[in-house]
Formats: structure tokens, sequence, C-alpha cells
């Protein structure tokens, strides 16, 4: 019935992506999210993937390799941050979906984790290169003193953003304890 975190996540990119679109993981991770992106985007889609460490890009590399998906993916050792410059702009105002799993690597240097200011950028420049109708998923991950900053300084942000731009929901069990993880969703309505 109601939905996990990362199913309920996964679910709004199903409900975003079709055959041959442009997507972008903002956060690679071991690749699940960039998986999933691959499949969905299908063999003329284009998913660009974004990490600040080496051993994410190999570990997701690995498991695109394992599904012959790899060549729908290009994964960047770089901050999400730099999705605009990074991205050709061709391709600017067709990136249909979007998704971050924000904190550190599971697995990982837990000391080694994504920040306010990089996340915030990345949605804004998003929300500027993005077709109406391209959707923000970004599961926040809070558990860890960072994480709540970073929780923080994000629902700040994009409880400012013009209900003409955007529509955005939160989606979070709130009986759980030990910081459980929610999502946001962010679609974008005009262009």
């Amino acid at each position: 019935m109601l939905k996990r975190v990362l199913p309920y996540a996964h679910s709004l990119l199903e409900a975003a992506i079709e055959e041959g679109d442009v997507t972008v993981d903002a956060t690679v991770g071991n690749g699940h999210d960039t998986y999933v992106l691959a499949k969905l985007v299908g063999p003329n889609g284009k998913v660009y993937g974004f990490d600040i460490q080496q051993v994410a890009l190999e570990n997701a590399h690995k498991r695109l390799q394992e599904s012959n998906l790899q060549k729908r993916v290009e994964l960047f050792l770089k901050s999400h941050d730099q999705i605009e410059s990074v991205i050709p702009t061709e391709f600017h105002k067709k990136i249909k979906a979007a998704i971050f799993n924000l904190g550190y690597l599971p697995g990982g240097d837990k000391t080694i984790v994504t920040t306010p200011d990089s996340s915030v950028s990345a949605v804004k420049q998003l929300l500027t290169i993005m077709p109406a109708g391209g959707i923000i998923v970004i599961v926040v991950y809070h558990g860890h003193p960072e994480g709540q900053i970073e929780r923080d300084q994000l629902i700040q942000y994009v409880r400012t953003i013009d209900q003409k731009q955007a529509q955005v929901l939160q989606y979070q069990f709130l009986n759980q304890i030990n910081h459980a993880p929610f999502v946001i969703a962010i679609e974008k309505i005009k262009a």
C-alpha cells in the first residue's frame, strides 16, 4: 500500500521517464539509481551520472556492465553542482528527470558527504535547464550531523520555489525513529 522511500522515489521516475529521454543521477553512489535510470531511458536514452568519489563510479560502472547498460550512461568524477556546465547544452531542455541520494556513500567513507551548498546549487541548475514536466527526486538521508544541516537548508530553499515554476512535495513517514529518510520531489511546471 504505502511505498517505502526508495520504491516511491523510483515510481516517480518511472512515471516521468520515457524511452529515449535524458536523465541525471546527481549522486551515483553504488549505481542503484543509475541502473534504474538506464533501464528506463532505453537504448536511445542517456543518463549523466555525477559523483565525487572514484570508487562510486567504479561500483556503478561494474553494475552497468553486468547488465550491459554502460553505453546508455556517461559518468563524471565531478560534483553535482557542475551539472549545467558538464551536460552538453543541446540536452539542456531535454532532461526529463534527475535523482539525488544525499548523505554519504553506503559502505564508503562516511566523512565524505553531500553538502547543502552543492546540492541546492545543483537543484537550481536543474530547474533552469529542465523542460516543463521535468522532475527532480531527492532522497534525504539526515541521520548524521552534516545531513541534518543539509536537510534544513534544502527544505528552506525548496519552500521558496515559486509555485508557478514548480510543485514541491515531501513524502515522509512520520512515526519512524532514527531520522528515517524522506523524499522531496520537485515537478517543474513552467519552462
